[in-house]
């Protein structure tokens, strides 16, 4: 008898070692211990065309979707507080980023053709260079493209709306209308303006949840804040966000 409580004690002993091994394990893991990309701390004085791995964005945030709607406002005034590397992935991510193995994304598209593509002017951000930054979804990296301060020449073609000179960053919509309309003719000009639409709340309810503002920017000259963007011949930019701590 003696032998069998000797058993069952040490038996139990052993289970309760292996559950402390494995939350101790898990506590030490990266994602447990923080939500920073490995390398984006190591991402300033990069060269043109290297990529960035941005921060895992969060997918089940503390804020219910009926408090970021009843959050949502324009924000036009900012403090000069930088932003985040999680930030600034989870506005991305808010606006185009993917949600599932066929590629699809937070925002709906016709017929999947994706013509929207996210670029991103920062200012104020910890760890990341002055700069456009080109953002891709497979992967929740940033392409950095120049280095640059161009808040003041997007401010200057906005119609001087100090927003832009401002936030921490500018989230730039473009969209290639031909992904759009190769398939469905002109009136896939009409669903590339619609999905900018759906992006752009996206990134409206997302900036709520992180208590951030943002205001969504339609009146600029448009080939002017093309010609300091420089982004290519193929890209139309039909809306600018800038974003900021309050």
């Amino acid at each position: 008898m003696k032998k069998i409580s000797t058993f069952a004690v040490i038996f139990a002993l052993l289970i309760i070692a292996a559950i402390a091994f494995t939350v101790g394990s898990r506590s030490l893991t990266p994602e447990a211990k923080s939500n920073e990309s490995p390398n984006f701390s190591e991402s300033m004085n990069i060269e043109p065309g290297a990529t960035i791995d941005l921060p895992e964005p969060v997918t089940d945030g503390q804020m219910s979707l009926e408090e970021a709607l009843t959050l949502r406002r324009s924000i036009r005034s900012y403090t000069e507080e930088p932003m985040t590397a999680s930030e600034v992935s989870q506005l991305l991510w808010s606006a185009q980023g993917i949600t599932n193995e066929r590629g699809y994304r937070t925002a709906p598209s016709a017929g999947a053709t994706f013509p929207l593509e996210m670029f991103l002017v920062v200012s104020n951000v910890d760890g990341l260079e002055k700069g456009l930054y080109h953002y891709h979804p497979d992967g929740n990296q940033l392409e950095f493209m120049r280095e640059a301060d161009l808040a003041e020449p997007i401010y200057q073609a906005s119609l001087s709306q100090s927003m832009v000179l401002d936030g921490g960053i500018v989230l730039v919509f473009a969209a290639i209308f031909e992904r759009t309309t190769e398939r469905y003719g002109e009136r896939g000009i009409r669903y590339v303006h619609n999905e900018i639409g759906h992006a752009s709340q996206n990134v409206h309810l997302q900036a709520a949840a992180l208590d951030l503002g943002t205001v969504v920017i339609g009146a600029y000259d448009d080939d002017e804040v093309e010609e300091v963007l420089r982004l290519g011949d193929q890209y139309r930019v039909l809306y600018l966000m800038p974003v900021g701590k309050q």
